[in-house]
């Protein structure tokens, strides 16, 4: 495979040569890549800003992350933000801290997966910045969304007697992981070793390659619901849910039958001897959307927006 050195473009030779097949979507988009600024115009929408840091070693492993899945996954996550305060990402911008170990070729790799992204949310890339590292990868992305005053969704707005709800499975992401691990180390005991992927295709699918619920957002939109309070279920349920509980002065009880969990998901917690209840209340980067609801506003058992229509 052909290696290029990232020092034979220099910075803003690499900044245009990764970022020029990116075409702007939106209207909103007055100017992106390529000047001091971006220049953005939203009218009467509020803007909504997220951050997300992600670094080698602490928030994921080269060992098994393809970077075109990392470069997916880097936007969602911050897609994910935006949608969970009731909005629709527009733009993104990313900035890099890489090492001398990457070249050309693997930052096309990741930024393929980002432009994946970015095509199939129709989100903007509008600029970031590069940086020599040390200590391996860093990414960090700025997403940039928009949504109506009146529409915008904070966690601070439960009330007693709302629905607790979830769009989807829980702990699928975490098993994954743990999958992903145990192969890890059975690798490093025996390079001849392959890994044990068999029937687990989705839980890998929701470690490697989460999706944001772009789809919740606009079923909500489309039957006239919103929200009382919501957020994305990055840190685990049990911990989005203290949150949205001690912002809105609220208590909450959870049903342990009624949490959604994947076959996959169960299976594996069997495997490795694991509680898949304790998976799916604690294992996080599920990105599934959690938002309270009134009863008597909504009839959201009957909403297939209740499903992930990816699951088992």
């Amino acid at each position: 495979m052909q290696r290029t050195e990232i020092a034979e473009y220099g910075e803003f030779g690499l900044i245009k040569h990764l970022t020029e097949k990116f075409k702007t979507q939106n209207a909103s988009t007055l100017k992106g890549v390529g000047d001091d600024a971006a220049v953005l115009d939203y009218k009467d929408k509020q803007i909504l800003v997220t951050t997300d840091l992600l670094l080698e070693g602490v928030h994921f492993d080269l060992v098994y992350v393809p970077l075109k899945h990392l470069g997916y996954k880097a936007a969602v996550v911050n897609f994910s933000d935006i949608y969970a305060m009731n909005g629709q990402p527009k733009q993104i911008t990313v900035s890099l801290g890489v090492s001398k170990r990457f070249s050309v070729e693997d930052l096309e790799e990741l930024y393929a997966g980002l432009e994946l992204a970015c095509k199939v949310y129709g989100v903007d890339l509008i600029g970031g910045d590069t940086s020599a590292s040390l200590t391996g990868l860093a990414i960090s992305i700025t997403c940039i969304g928009e949504a109506e005053k009146d529409k915008i969704v904070y966690r601070n707005g439960a009330k007693v007697n709302d629905l607790i709800c979830v769009t989807g499975d829980l702990g699928s992401a975490y098993m994954g992981l743990q999958l992903l691990e145990r192969e890890k180390i059975v690798f490093s005991t025996s390079s001849d070793a392959q890994p044990d992927f068999e029937d687990k295709d989705y839980i890998l699918q929701r470690q490697l390659k989460p999706e944001a619920r772009k789809d919740v957002i606009q079923a909500l939109a489309q039957n006239g619901i919103v929200p009382t309070s919501m957020m994305d279920i990055s840190d685990g349920l049990s911990s989005e849910l203290i949150h949205i509980c001690t912002q809105s002065n609220v208590g909450c009880r959870v049903y342990e039958d009624k949490i959604p969990i994947n076959y996959q998901a169960v299976v594996m917690a069997e495997e490795l001897n694991m509680s898949i209840v304790t998976a799916a209340l604690n294992g996080g980067e599920d990105y599934e959307l959690l938002f309270t609801a009134s009863i008597r506003s909504t009839m959201l058992a009957s909403l297939d927006i209740l499903r992930n229509p990816n699951s088992d």
